[in-house]
């Protein structure tokens, strides 16, 4: 939660031991939480706003558990000088609590969170915004990408959630595009540890590869379940985003290098030559104790969340008020930004809060080291 500080302080709260599903998928909330304060620390550095008040991070921790959300949603709309929350990885807590967060005219933005439904629904004005990836859009680029590599009887395996219904129609949507239905699609629950009744079922459909929605923990069970396969029938994969957003690598371990995987990403710190990034890269280092840049574990959740306070930055100076209407309103119409993931011309407008497009996405795929690199075509 971003707030302007009453001092000249800036403080941030870890949250509290993960409980629950988010062992495997904490790394996500760790690189936003990184991403905010990096961003805090350059807005503060240079004078903080509206006259020299700084800038905030408050964390509370729902654990991916919506019904958490909806507890901790009432302190937040209490707290004094409340500008915007930041979302973590998990839809599902935003999408529940909707109809809460406009009647308080909370300002929503999700560096991760990915369900089409947390920026696109009935709610007017809209208070959710958007700098990550959307379901609709990655799933047309994942079939495209899959059609790209002659793969085209594609089945669907996804986490049995508002995440993964929101995925398993923007992919239906983009076969159907193109003439085609999934061969099968397949469902888990979060912490199910063995895929293997999912793949023998895409097995016996006659799937050439595979569209993965998963986070870290389960993600890890799938590519170990395909890893088991002799060489020559394991299938491709092509995965969404959650599975960066933790120790994914470490969990799937030997079997990683076992299989075809591609993520989608929008960003990362490994070998960008931007000057932007390279400063960004090297303050992260000053502020965390890293030394490379492949030290910056889910690098892509990290800038957005950068880039998400800095707009809400210019938003609150355009606005020259906390006041969150404002602040909503003024992030419809900001100028210019070049950010860590891209030069924003602009982010937002009245009827777009998705800040970037398919242009922005990229293909990426695990080194021996467990670190995310551009997937050759």
């Amino acid at each position: 939660m971003l707030r302007r500080g009453r001092g000249t302080g800036e403080g941030a709260h870890r949250p509290g031991a993960a409980r629950g599903h988010e062992p495997g998928s904490a790394l996500a909330g760790e690189a936003i939480r990184r991403g905010a304060l990096l961003a805090i620390s350059e807005i503060n550095a240079q004078g903080g706003l509206l006259g020299g008040r700084k800038l905030e991070l408050v964390v509370r921790d729902h654990h991916g558990v919506p019904a958490r959300a909806t507890e901790q949603l009432p302190e937040l709309a209490r707290m004094p000088h409340l500008v915007a929350i930041l979302t973590g990885l998990h839809s599902p807590p935003v999408i529940q609590n909707l109809g809460f967060i406009h009647e308080h005219q909370l300002i929503i933005v999700s560096p991760w969170a990915a369900a089409t439904g947390v920026v696109q629904h009935e709610l007017t004005p809209n208070y959710t915004f958007r700098i990550s990836l959307d379901d609709e859009r990655v799933g047309d680029f994942l079939v495209a990408r899959a059609f790209a590599r002659g793969h085209e009887r594609l089945a669907v395996i996804l986490e049995k959630t508002a995440w993964g219904r929101s995925n398993e129609k923007a992919i239906t949507a983009a076969l159907a595009r193109r003439g085609r239905k999934p061969v099968s699609v397949q469902w888990f629950n979060w912490a199910d540890a063995d895929m293997e009744p999912q793949v023998a079922a895409v097995e016996r459909a006659g799937a050439e590869a595979l569209l993965l929605v998963a986070n870290a923990p389960e993600g890890a069970a799938l590519v170990k379940t395909v890893a088991r396969r002799p060489p020559g029938h394991r299938l491709p994969l092509y995965a969404h985003s959650g599975i960066t957003g933790g120790d994914f690598a470490q969990r799937a371990g030997e079997a990683l290098s076992a299989v075809d995987l591609r993520v989608v990403q929008t960003f990362s710190f490994v070998g960008n030559r931007s000057a932007r990034a390279r400063a960004a890269a090297a303050k992260y280092h000053a502020m965390f104790g890293t030394r490379s840049e492949e030290d910056i574990f889910s690098a892509a959740g990290t800038a957005q969340a950068h880039d998400a306070v800095w707009l809400l930055a210019l938003a609150i100076q355009k606005a020259k008020s906390t006041e969150r209407a404002r602040v909503r309103d003024a992030l419809e119409h900001l100028g210019p930004y070049e950010g860590l993931v891209r030069t924003y011309r602009p982010a937002f407008t009245p009827s777009r809060h998705e800040a970037l497009s398919p242009s922005d996405f990229r293909m990426v795929t695990f080194n021996p080291r467990g670190v995310l690199v551009p997937a050759q075509p």
